[in-house]
């Protein structure tokens, strides 16, 4: 999976990479699907040994234009795992309270805690996508942001935070197809607004948000990892191995108990 993981976004350009890479399931979609419940499986595990351990703690981002399938990377990816140790924050519009404080003022309260995962659908990061595109701040204060962002996750790596930060990427045909769907399906009517095609207009000027947003603020302690999310099953199947690259990485073990357990005995 290293494959798509951006540190330095210097030379960051969308074009380079393909949102329908399969790269090594080319048996398809059976084969995907196969590995991926192993996959959900061990890292149900290792989140249970992450929350026993209580020594770190893990921030997932999840970026990606309408119908790229946030909501879905996280029924799919995260199938499993103990509520207790995850929480998901969602970031829709802001109040009109979390309008009259700074940009980051509704953010950080999510953050993980030790031995917790915190996922976000959606981010920090709107405030220099939807903000940017429908010009609803100065450009020099959106422009400023990216300062501000690399400065408040460098704060929670310095911290002791693990930062994933996945941006789902679809062609725009691809979500051609997929709000066609939510169209045709009854059960799926609720999740269409008129507003989305408006969106999909802006095409072109989010494409332009999101390479500059990797530019700006990919790192190696917050790195951007770029998900080839045309088939849905192989963007959770993304996602879900490189959190267990991650998670393998941290030597996790149980804690021992608080008390000697020896010698007792339960009738």
């Amino acid at each position: 999976m290293r494959r798509y993981r951006v540190t330095d976004g210097k030379d960051f350009t969308l074009a380079k990479w393909d949102p329908a890479d399969i790269a090594g399931f080319e048996g398809g979609k059976a084969d995907g699907r196969a590995r991926l419940a192993e996959l959900t499986a061990h890292l149900d595990d290792l989140q249970e040994r992450f929350y026993a351990d209580g020594r770190h703690k893990l921030l997932v981002v999840l970026q990606g234009t309408d119908t790229s399938g946030k909501g879905g990377a996280i029924r799919k990816a995260f199938e499993g795992l103990d509520p207790a140790g995850v929480q998901v924050a969602s970031f829709k519009a802001p109040t009109e309270a979390e309008l009259a404080h700074d940009f980051l003022w509704r953010v950080h309260p999510h953050v993980p805690a030790n031995g917790q995962i915190a996922i976000f659908d959606r981010s920090h990061y709107e405030d220099v996508l939807i903000v940017r595109v429908r010009d609803l701040v100065p450009q020099a204060r959106w422009k400023a942001r990216y300062t501000h962002i690399r400065n408040f996750e460098k704060m929670l790596a310095d911290e002791g935070t693990i930062i994933l930060k996945f941006f789902l990427h679809i062609s725009r045909d691809e979500q051609a197809e997929r709000l066609r769907a939510r169209l045709a399906d009854p059960t799926k009517n609720w999740k269409f607004r008129t507003g989305d095609l408006e969106e999909r207009e802006r095409w072109d000027d989010y494409q332009d948000a999101y390479e500059e947003m990797v530019r700006r603020t990919a790192a190696k302690h917050a790195p951007w990892i770029v998900v080839p999310a045309n088939r849905k099953w192989y963007r959770d199947l993304v996602i879900c191995q490189t959190l267990i690259d991650v998670l393998e990485g941290l030597d996790l073990r149980y804690p021992e108990p608080a008390e000697d357990l020896s010698g007792i005995v339960i009738e």
